[in-house]
């Protein structure tokens, strides 16, 4: 089956929010079941899967140190909230046989392994599906960041985002009916734009480094799957004009 997929080291990138379903706060069962379902799929297919999660459904630093905290400590009570989730998916896919390992950027060995990069590209080699937690364990980085981040560190072939609409925009669409999408945009567009895929330093990271960035709605039915099939699902964001970089066979 590996030979069917264009991307065969994936890492996923997934908002806290993503987990909330219809709900205005924490963690929706059926919404996580789904996504574990998911990521089942194309982990049948072959693909190796690796997961950086945020903690917006429960906690969010930025926004706590708008409103008086301390930004450091409000950017690791998010970090936290990021570790609560990722037991959450942890439960959901082992409930649909899906080996997998979380690993914390914060040490706290009761919940989860350290994070340690080879361990993490081991895991990977025996099929299980492997959650980052806790961002890069430092303060001021988002989790756009830490998946930028780990994908590089664990040599992966691409960033799928899983977002709540079908790509990339030229404005929010559910504000702006006349909002373009775009089938493809370079990294460039993107940080002259504005544009929210990921926060500057992820996609400066991405640039860098010549890794591809694909955004697609989480919702879909099938869309991991055909993401990592390389159909055209949402936008993909790359060098000139989208195009993917070439990439150093592992």
């Amino acid at each position: 089956m590996k030979s069917s997929l264009k991307y065969k080291r994936i890492l996923l990138k997934l908002s806290g929010e993503a987990l909330m379903g219809a709900k205005d706060f924490g963690i929706d069962s059926d919404t996580v079941d789904f996504i574990a379902k998911e990521i089942k799929k194309v982990v049948n297919m072959g693909a190796e899967v690796a997961v950086v999660i945020g903690g917006g459904n429960i906690f969010r630093g930025v926004e706590a140190s708008v409103k008086g905290m301390e930004r450091a400590s409000a950017d690791y009570m998010g970090m936290l909230a990021t570790v609560i989730n990722a037991l959450a998916l942890q439960n959901a896919l082992e409930k649909n046989n899906v080996p997998t390992r979380v690993q914390s950027a914060i040490d706290m060995r009761e919940l989860a392994e350290p994070y340690i990069r080879r361990k993490a590209m081991r895991h990977l080699e025996k099929d299980r599906v492997v959650i980052f937690a806790a961002g890069t364990g430092n303060p001021y980085f988002t989790t756009d960041t830490a998946a930028a981040l780990r994908a590089m560190e664990i040599g992966s072939d691409v960033i799928i985002k899983a977002t709540k609409v079908d790509g990339v925009y030229s404005a929010d669409p559910v504000k702006d009916p006349n909002a373009k999408k775009y089938d493809a945009i370079s990294y460039m567009d993107v940080l002259k734009k504005g544009l929210s895929v990921m926060d500057s330093t992820a996609i400066s990271l991405c640039m860098d480094n010549n890794l591809p960035i694909v955004v697609f709605n989480l919702r879909g039915k099938d869309n991991i799957k055909n993401v990592a099939r390389g159909k055209k699902i949402g936008t993909i964001v790359g060098g000139h004009n989208g195009e993917r970089a070439k990439k150093k066979s592992r």
